[in-house]
């Protein structure tokens, strides 16, 4: 009887450890699935913007281009365009840093 009762109590303890194993197995999933998450937002953050800043900078250079071709003195108005059209990129790269810092 005393024999039943210590293997009782092994057998409960072990599946004690198996059940805390796979709560920390479950936990590490949830938590590499989070991160997983937090990659694609920073990607998609900065894949976005810089597309968005790319098409920008193209219509805006173009449309430089072809003032700067009729007056020569505009091409000081133009600038700040294209730096604003870039500065999209900018900020998409800073909500991505905070993405990947603060979660």
């Amino acid at each position: 009887m005393k024999r039943l009762f210590i293997v009782l109590v092994l057998i409960c303890f072990a599946a004690i450890s198996i059940c805390a194993q796979e709560a920390t197995a479950a936990a590490e999933a949830e938590t590499s699935s989070n991160s997983m998450w937090k990659y694609i937002a920073a990607a998609l953050a900065v894949g976005i913007s810089c597309i968005a800043g790319g098409i920008a900078v193209g219509q805006i250079g173009s449309a430089a281009m072809g003032a700067m071709s009729e007056n020569p003195e505009l091409s000081g108005k133009a600038l700040p365009y294209a730096g604003l059209a870039e500065g999209i990129c900018l900020w998409g790269f800073l909500v991505a840093l905070l993405i990947l810092v603060i979660n």
